[in-house]
C-alpha cells in the first residue's frame, strides 16, 4: 500500500494491485499458469452459478433473498433488452444477462479487500467488447445481409455528405470495441488506483483522519460505478444489437 522511502517520505504504489501473479509462485506467467486473474475469473463465476442456479433451485412462492435478487436482475436486464433493442432482440437475452451479471459481479467482487479487480484489466474487458462486436455484426450480415450496410449511408444527409459520412460511421463502428472495453477497464482502474492512493496517506497520523473520510466516500461512489459500469457496458451491447437487427432505422 504504501513504504517508506530512503528519504524519509512515503512511497505510494497504487498500480501494485493490478499486476498479475502466478497463484503458486515462480515469476514468469504463461498461457496455462493459474494466476490472481484466472481465480478471481473463477470466484466470479461461481458466485453467478450460486445466485441465479443454486438460489432460484426452490422457486418458492415467498422467495428467498438470493431469489429475490435474482428474479430482479432477470427483470431488469430482460426489461433492457426490450425497451433498447426490441422484442426481436430478446432471443439473445440469455447471452445479454450473462454479460451483465458476469461484469457486476466482477466489479463489486473487486471492491472486496484483498481482492483483484479483473475488469480493471484490457485483456478481460477486450475479450467482452470484441465478442459483443463479432456477434452484432455476424448478426448483422446474417439477418439483413448486403442490406447491413445501409447502417452506414445516412440517406437522410445531403448525397454528397454521404460518402464522407460512410467513411465516418464506418470508422466508428469498429472503434466501438476499443471505446467499449476501455470504457469500462478504465473507470474500474481509476477508482482502485484513488482508493490506494488514500489509504496510503492513511499512514500520515497529521492527515489519517481525512484520509478515512476520503476512502469510505470514494468506495461508495465506487459501489455506484461498479453497478454503472455494467449498466453502461449491457445497454450499450442492446444498442449495437438494434443496429444490428434494424440497420435502417
Amino acid at each position: 500500500m504504501a513504504e517508506e522511502a530512503h528519504g524519509g517520505g512515503i512511497q505510494i504504489h497504487p498500480m501494485d494491485q493490478f499486476v498479475v501473479k502466478p497463484l503458486f509462485g515462480g515469476d514468469s506467467v504463461g498461457m496455462l499458469t493459474p494466476t490472481n486473474v484466472t481465480l478471481w475469473l473463477a470466484i466470479a463465476v461461481g458466485v453467478i452459478t450460486l445466485l441465479l442456479v443454486v438460489g432460484t433451485r426452490g422457486r418458492a412462492i415467498i422467495p428467498s433473498r438470493a431469489q429475490s435478487v435474482a428474479e430482479l436482475a432477470y427483470g431488469f436486464v430482460y426489461k433492457m433488452v426490450e425497451d433498447v433493442a426490441g422484442k426481436d432482440a430478446l432471443v439473445f437475452f440469455p447471452y445479454i444477462m450473462t454479460l451483465f451479471m458476469f461484469i457486476v459481479t466482477a466489479n463489486m467482487l473487486g471492491l472486496v479487500p484483498m481482492s483483484f479487480t479483473t475488469t480493471s484489466h484490457i485483456a478481460v474487458t477486450a475479450v467482452l467488447a470484441l465478442a459483443v462486436f463479432i456477434t452484432v455484426t455476424v448478426v448483422g450480415f446474417v439477418k439483413n445481409g448486403t442490406k447491413f450496410l445501409e447502417l452506414f449511408w445516412v440517406k437522410s444527409a445531403p448525397l454528397p455528405l454521404r460518402p464522407v459520412l460512410a467513411v465516418i460511421e464506418l470508422i466508428s463502428y469498429f472503434v466501438r470495441p476499443v471505446s467499449h472495453s476501455i470504457r469500462l477497464g478504465g473507470n474500474m482502474m481509476a477508482g482502485h488506483a484513488v482508493i490506494k492512493v488514500f489509504a496510503g496517506f492513511a499512514a500520515i497520523a497529521a492527515v489519517a483522519p481525512f484520509s478515512i473520510l476520503a476512502i469510505v466516500a470514494i468506495y461508495g461512489l465506487e459501489l455506484l460505478v461498479a453497478f454503472v459500469q455494467a449498466y453502461v457496458f449491457t445497454i450499450l451491447t442492446c444498442v449495437y444489437l438494434k443496429d444490428a437487427l434494424h440497420p435502417s432505422h
